[in-house]
């Protein structure tokens, strides 16, 4: 028969975990203090194929309707195919760039895997040195160079970080920044050509529709950025309008004599 356990004093159960005894962070701090994702590789093609897709084909329904005649089946074809064309390209260049720069990454942090196994000594070193340079005492820097060279993988890690400003685990995926630009191009080529399926016989309702929703894309944007809403959201309205203004004159030229 087990003798019962007896609270040790002050009432604390000896069979409870230790606690650090050291200051803890507060549940509002904790709460509070978190971050966006910026390295998942999505935003970026997002955003650019949203904006790309709106004023590109925005520009190529203007231009079709300044050199054909206004409303005609020319132009919805013409905003259809650059809508599928655009999209398909817009994703297939998105995964062969980010592939690549994932594939690289990938071959430098092999090169620096190489270093710490042929040279682990220098390796210590030389990261010990960038603490140093950050900040820590000589001898605090050494001490947690020589703790992280204790894991290789940890080492590695540590390193890739410091010498290439990468997190090994959280490199962009080709994948979904293809999906990204392929969406998000479609969702915004699709809006100058709406009117069109709707019925509308001129440039009239595209015009205000994309120009609309040019400035709700800006200033939908300056959420993840540190712009004003306005700014944005007019700078955005200005770029997208000049393009569809100036392939529209282009089209006043060049159409009648096609």
């Amino acid at each position: 028969m087990t003798d019962p356990v007896v609270p040790a004093a002050g009432g604390e159960d000896p069979t409870s975990p230790p606690t650090s005894g050291g200051p803890e962070v507060s549940a509002e701090h904790s709460g509070d203090h978190t971050h966006r994702d910026v390295t998942g590789g999505w935003l970026r093609p997002a955003v650019f194929g949203a904006m790309d897709g709106l004023v590109s084909n925005f520009a190529l329904i203007a231009g079709m309707d300044g050199g054909t005649e206004s409303g005609s089946q020319f132009i919805v074809l013409a905003g259809l195919a650059g809508l599928a064309a655009g999209a398909f390209s817009m994703a297939a260049g998105e995964y062969t760039s980010v592939a690549s720069q994932r594939e690289l990454a990938r071959a430098e942090i092999e090169v620096e895997r190489r270093e710490i196994q042929r040279h682990p000594g220098d390796e210590e070193l030389e990261l010990a040195e960038t603490y140093e340079a950050k900040g820590l005492d000589p001898e605090l820097a050494s001490k947690v160079a020589q703790q992280f060279h204790a894991n290789p993988e940890q080492a590695l890690e540590e390193h890739v970080r410091e010498e290439l400003g990468l997190d090994p685990n959280d490199l962009p995926s080709p994948v979904v920044a293809a999906a990204s630009s392929f969406v998000c191009f479609a969702i915004g080529a699709i809006i100058p050509v709406l009117p069109y399926l709707l019925g509308a016989s001129n440039v009239l309702p595209a015009l205000i529709m994309s120009l609309t929703a040019l400035f709700i894309c800006g200033a939908v944007v300056s959420r993840v950025t540190t712009r004003s809403w306005w700014y944005s959201g007019l700078r955005q309205l200005i770029l997208g309008g000049a393009a569809a203004a100036l392939t529209y004159f282009v089209g006043t030229l060049v159409g009648p004599g096609i």
